[in-house]
């Protein structure tokens, strides 16, 4: 029988001993971590990027096919995400959990077994945090640090008409994961005996389950000396983040749905679900790709890298977004996606 320890026989700060007993710190800007009122962190006259995220059971995740291993190693990266896309380095992060009696120490346990693991990955040192009781369910609450240059970090509201839209990676993937694993969700609720149906789609399952942040793009525009002129990570769908960008920068752009990356697996399970891939990778979310703009001038100097995939380009203020379908026609792109207060 697998061994379970009640939360409250440990207490609080039994737990919090517990649960960091073996931290490791990565980064000489860690001046004090868990342990203490606060932490302390010395950026060496850089300047820091702070970004927070909140993840809520039923309405983020679902534990009946989220393990909370990979849970606990995705509330770190999509946190990290969004410290990449502003062209900064994460350092540190800070866990806030509560979480209701149906989970022991075991449970939470393997959750920080995740969370180490993209601590180490990705560099980043784990400074401190809250735990805290709840009436139902499991909480998580992410604040992500990072540094970067002086005046170095990219915004949202920079973008320039004429500026190439670029992505990252390939977009849909995630949206699919998650449809396979509701579907499965489904049929085990009305035929408890059937064991779920996951043969063959790792790739599409662990880009919902665990993803990874896109570091090794960063690091590139940085070693190429290229700096984007916009740059946002796509979690909430690809059409969502060009609304972003074009209503921060006050401009429009022209999307080309033949020139958006897909991945054969997309297409294929796309297509046994009766979706259009291109309509995931617009509308799906949860991909944690990096959509940025560079100048023309810069497109030579990145196209070599095999990182990522021009779309488009940014037209003049008072412009639509705009997608280009297959057959030549342009139409207004709507705003879709991700949207944790729509019922």
């Amino acid at each position: 029988m697998e061994e379970r320890t009640e939360i409250r026989d440990l207490g609080e700060f039994g737990l919090i001993d517990y649960l960091t007993r073996n931290i490791e710190l990565h980064n000489a800007s860690t001046i004090l971590g868990v342990g203490d009122d606060a932490a302390v962190i010395d950026q060496f006259g850089r300047q820091t990027v702070i970004t927070t995220d909140l993840l809520v059971e039923g309405i983020h995740f679902d534990l009946s096919y989220n393990p909370l291993k990979h849970l606990g190693y995705k509330a770190v990266v999509v946190n990290l995400s969004d410290i990449y896309a502003m062209n900064a380095l994460p350092t540190q992060i800070l866990m806030g959990l509560a979480f209701s009696n149906r989970f022991p120490v075991e449970a939470l346990s393997e959750f920080y077994e995740g969370v180490y693991l993209a601590c180490d990955k990705y560099g980043v040192d784990l400074a401190g945090g809250d735990l805290s009781s709840s009436m139902k369910g499991f909480f998580i609450s992410v604040t992500a640090l990072g540094e970067v240059a002086p005046d170095r970090f990219v915004r949202r509201s920079t973008a320039r008409k004429g500026d190439l839209l670029c992505v990252s990676g390939n977009l849909g993937a995630a949206y699919l994961g998650l449809q396979l694993l509701e579907r499965e969700k489904r049929i085990y609720q009305e035929n408890p005996g059937v064991q779920p149906d996951l043969e063959g789609e790792t790739y599409i399952l662990e880009r919902y389950l665990k993803p990874e942040a896109r570091s090794d793009v960063v690091q590139m525009l940085q070693d190429l000396q290229v700096t984007p002129t916009s740059m946002m990570d796509i979690s909430d769908g690809l059409s969502s983040e060009l609304h972003h960008i074009c209503k921060q920068s006050g401009v429009g752009c022209t999307v080309y749905s033949e020139k958006i990356p897909l991945h054969a697996d997309t297409r294929r399970v796309a297509a046994k679900f009766n979706l259009d891939p291109v309509t995931c990778a617009l509308n799906g979310g949860e991909d944690y790709e990096l959509l940025f703009t560079i100048g023309q001038q810069d497109y030579e100097a990145v196209e070599p890298s095999g990182l990522i995939s021009v779309i488009g380009h940014i037209t003049g203020a008072g412009e639509r977004v705009g997608l280009v379908t297959s057959a030549g026609d342009r139409i207004d792109l709507p705003r879709e996606g991700w949207n944790a207060f729509r019922s």
